[in-house]
């Protein structure tokens, strides 16, 4: 069974054991996070699609730790105005393990 949730304003296919990084959320490691927001869900037959979320379904996943992503250099010029800057950005992540879907 497999399902699409939305947090963050990103959408993710998700299925039992799957191990995820979503935008930085509320809770220390081993906390239970659960998402209200499922677009579909689904197995190998058959599929349920909300309109545009599922009255009820929802997907229950844990929290494994407060992570770091990857770095991302920003680097801006004008050519020949001797204007260069260059910063780099980690965006904050959670790491999740999802734990059960319910339609």
């Amino acid at each position: 069974m497999y399902a699409v949730i939305q947090t963050g304003g990103k959408q993710y296919k998700v299925a039992k054991n799957d191990v995820i990084f979503v935008e930085k959320l509320d809770g220390d490691a081993g906390a239970e996070v659960t998402f209200d927001k499922v677009m579909l869900i689904g197995d190998s037959d058959s599929r349920t699609v909300g309109h545009p979320f599922i009255d009820g379904a929802a997907v229950t996943a844990t929290v494994l730790e407060q992570a770091r992503g990857p770095k991302l250099i920003v680097f801006k010029k004008k050519r020949r105005q001797n204007y260069r800057r260059k910063r780099g950005h980690r965006q904050a992540v959670s790491v999740l393990r999802i734990t059960n879907i319910r339609a």
